[in-house]
Formats: structure tokens, sequence, C-alpha cells
């Protein structure tokens, strides 16, 4: 490793929130040219780290230097001047405005004392084309843009700032297989262009892919650095969390034959996402919802819901047909279902409202006689729901957005638990988080299975169908294309069927089109 001129860096940073030591003493070497990769578990300080050097929040101790030159940013502006631009995880985009505004927002061209719209224009779509988003109009509504299309135009707007030093925070975490190897490709011209990289995801194979430096956080410290792919991703692990990592998936018990289904779903058609989808989940069961991003599996979980209005076809709880037209209905006793959305800081979470009002939320009704709440029942719940997950808090009357990302995802969960839910639908639950969160959630889903509920787990990452997953139902343009079980659920298998190709799906053949 160069250890000469560094581009920035930190020294004996030091920061702390009350009684809670964010960083201790930290320090980072970043130099040009270089992708220097973040790991660490939420919590152990990673996203303070970066909110210093982005200028959001100020060090309580130590100095950054920029070219060898102690510097100080009292404020984003500042960093952003110096040439440090942070594209975190939760997007700044105002939804109002269209995506040249928001990319352009903070010094629009001007012409004549008014916004030069033309210049404008030209810029955005000069910085969408280098993050990969050339097809995203610069007129479109970012409210009428996907998540996955909302972080590339966030990606866009830190290009166009012309950084010497990107920070990317899970910057990839909402994004399709095919939008993320854009941003590859974008980070790997910039890398060439000089342009030093701190790229923070939880993604391992990202890390393997991309890095050329890592640095891992425990605790508020770093605790190691070291050229990428020089360990094995066990032993990153173990650094992350300071023990042996072993048994990342629980095991599957065997699967029951002839078990009746506590929920099935026929023919479910919501023109045109969803095309005749057929499936059924037995209690204690984990099935598995694979295939492309996109292929309609967030909106099979959202009809299920009875989120969506206009979708058709026949839903059926312990044998009997019901009628979801709404989450009231969904969540009611008689179906007792519980939706873990994707993105849980605007759809799962009032970031600004405490813990305690987020936990009881969805539960309030349980805890409500004749308009009154029973606060030392709601308390029990929420003690019981706390110490089940293991939910790191300091209190229950701290506002949820100052959590982690992975202790936030589990309140979301905790909130739905705490109705005690027997059909429990999961939209990418552990999109951002911690590799030891993960390992929590994934013992927590066979613990709810082996205790009865019935669960649908629709995942973007392989690893976690083939470990979690007792069948895999492959969606393609709206229908389930293969169901995948026992010792067929293989990342082949799953590739091959999220193309909609045929293939021997013990691993020998050759793949061919599958029959339509």
């Amino acid at each position: 490793m160069d250890a000469t001129n560094p581009l920035f860096r930190m020294e004996g940073i030091s920061k702390r929130y009350g009684g809670v030591r964010a960083l201790e003493r930290a320090e980072l070497t970043v130099h040009a040219g270089r992708v220097h990769a973040i790991l660490g578990e939420n919590g152990a300080g990673k996203s303070t780290l970066i909110k210093i050097m982005a200028g959001v929040v100020a060090p309580d101790e130590g100095r950054m230097l920029l070219d060898g030159r102690e510097v100080t940013f009292p404020d984003p502006a500042a960093a952003n001047a110096a040439g440090i631009v942070c594209v975190f995880q939760e997007l700044s985009l105002i939804p109002e405005l269209s995506v040249a505004d928001n990319i352009i927002v903070s010094h629009p061209p001007t012409r004549l004392g008014m916004i030069d719209r033309r210049a404008q224009r030209g810029l955005a779509e000069e910085a969408l084309a280098r993050a990969g988003g050339g097809d995203i109009h610069p007129s479109t509504l970012i409210k009428d843009l996907s998540l996955s299309r909302r972080q590339i135009v966030e990606i866009a707007k830190a290009l166009a700032r012309k950084p010497r030093v990107l920070i990317l925070d899970e910057a990839t975490s909402a994004l399709s297989a095919s939008d993320v190897e854009s941003v590859f490709g974008v980070i790997r011209r910039l890398r060439d262009d000089g342009v030093a990289h701190l790229y923070i995801s939880h993604r391992m194979h990202e890390i393997a892919e991309l890095a050329d430096t890592c640095t891992v956080f425990r605790n508020g410290r770093n605790v190691a650095t070291y050229e990428a792919r020089t360990k094995t991703d066990e032993q990153v692990v173990e650094l992350m969390i300071g023990r042996e990592y072993h048994n990342v998936f629980p095991p599957k018990p065997p699967r029951p034959e002839g078990k009746k289904p506590m929920l099935e779903v026929k023919n479910l058609t919501w023109s045109p996402r969803l095309n005749g989808v057929s499936l059924d989940v037995s209690a204690g069961e984990i099935v598995g919802l694979g295939g492309l991003d996109g292929q309609g599996q967030r909106e099979l979980l959202l009809a299920l819901f009875g989120v969506l209005r206009g979708a058709s076809g026949d839903i059926l709880v312990d044998g009997q047909p019901v009628s979801i037209n709404s989450p009231r209905e969904a969540k009611a006793d008689r179906i007792g279902m519980a939706l873990i959305p994707e993105d849980r800081k605007t759809e799962g979470l009032m970031l600004p409202m405490a813990v305690r009002d987020n936990l009881s939320f969805a539960a309030m009704s349980l805890f409500s006689r004749g308009g009154i709440i029973d606060r030392s029942a709601e308390r029990r719940a929420i003690d019981e729901v706390i110490k089940l997950l293991a939910i790191k808090t300091d209190g229950i009357a701290v506002p949820a957005g100052s959590l982690s990302g992975g202790n936030q995802q589990k309140v979301v969960i905790a909130k739905w638990l705490m109705r005690k839910p027997r059909i429990i639908l999961l939209n990418d639950p552990t999109r951002g988080i911690d590799v030891g969160t993960k390992q929590e959630l994934y013992q927590l889903l066979r613990k709810l299975a082996d205790a009865g509920a019935a669960i649908i787990l629709y995942s973007t990452d392989y690893d976690e169908l083939i470990g979690c997953c007792d069948k895999v139902l492959v969606m393609y343009d709206g229908a389930v294309k293969r169901m995948l079980a026992g010792t067929e659920i293989t990342e082949k298998a799953l590739i091959a069927s999220a193309l909609n190709i045929d293939a021997d799906l013990k691993g020998a053949g050759a793949m061919r089109p599958a029959a339509q």
C-alpha cells in the first residue's frame, strides 16, 4: 500500500452523543485513485465518521487534513466546496421537484439573473449519463420515480459537484442488478481519473469486486486496515463482530408432507405487473420469492396486504376464502398478516417519533379499552420485543431516527411482532444492514416459523434464499415460473430460473430456453 501523500486523513477523531460513544480516537487515511471500503456492524461508527467528513456534524476531538493541510467543515456546503461529496443511504432528494432541479439544486446556471433551464438540463443529462441513468428524463418529478431510479439520481447529484473524495454509503442497496453494474462502471472510471472513494456496503461480494483497501470499525474504533482480497469473508466478519462467525443460517427442519396450507393464493392478477400468481404457504414454512428485481415480487406482497387496488384472484386463509382490501383487513385477527416494507425509513418508521411510539403504533388496539391505553401492558409488550430482537437503544423515549440502520430495521419487525402475526410478508428485510444483524434476523425468522408462522420472504440476495427458505418461487414477468425445493435451491438454479432459461437444477447439463 502506498502510504505517501494521502489525499485526506483523519487523526484521533472522537464523537459522543450524550452517554453513547460513536467514535473513539478513530483514524483513516484516504488516497487518490483508490476505492477504500469501510466495514463494520451498524452502530460501529461508520455513519458518524462520514458525517464528520461531510460537514454534517463536528467532531469532539481530533483533526482532518486535506492535501496535508488541516481543514474544518462547519457545514456540508464547506465540505462540498473542498471536493468531499457524500451519497447518504438516506436520500436527500426533494420529491416535488424535477430530476434536473434536484441535481443542480445548489448552484443552478443563470442567465440574465434567472435560472438557465437549457443549461441546467444539459448539466443534469451529463450527470445522469455518468451515473448510468441516461434513461431518466431530467423533467421527471422525483416522486414519480422508483426507489432504484431515485438512488441513481442521488448519485448523479453527487457527480455534478465534481468530487475529489466521493463517499458512497450503501449507495447500491436499493438498486437492481443492472443498475449496480452501471454504478460499478462509474466508480471504476472515476477511480482511473484520480477520484478517491469511500465505499460503505454490507454486501461482501461488492467489496471484493471494487475495493483496493479496507478498514474495519468496531465499537467506534478502527480495528484493522488491509489490502482488499487478502482476508477471507469469515476473517473480515470476525473482525467486525469481535467473535467467531459460524452457522450463518439456522438449520432447516424436515418439510412435513401433506400439511394443509395456512395461506393459499390462486390466480392473483394485477395487470400488468402480476399475471396469475398461485402459491401456498404452510405454518412453519419459509417460502422465498426469487427472480430478477422488478418481476412483480414487491407487487405480490403489496397485493396480499391489501395495498393495491383492482387486484383479482382468490386468497384463502386456513382453507377459507378471505377478502383483503386494505392493510387494516390484512392485519385483523381473523387473518393475522404483517408486512415488513422495503424502505424502513419512509414506509416502516416515523423517524422523529420515539422508539416506544413506533413499536406500539401497529398494536395500539391491543392495549386500548374504551379509548384508554393500558400503559403497563404496552410497556411489558415493548420490553418483550426489545429483548427478543436485542434492539440496542438508549431508552424507548429516543427518536427512532437516532438508532443505527440495523436497529431501525429491528424496530420495524418488532412493531409487527407485537401483534403476534400468523402470516409474515418480508420485502428484502436485510437490505443495508450489517452481517451480525442479518444473522440475528435469520435466526429470528426460523424461530417464528418453528412457532407456527407462515412466512413469505422476498430477497435480492441469493445466499438468503438458499440459506433461509424451505422452497423458492422464482418470478419472471409477473408470474411464478419455477418452484425450487430442497437440494434444487442452488445459485445456478436461481439464476437460470430468474433468466427464464431451463437448466438441470442439480447442476449438470446445458441451459436451454424455458418452455413458455
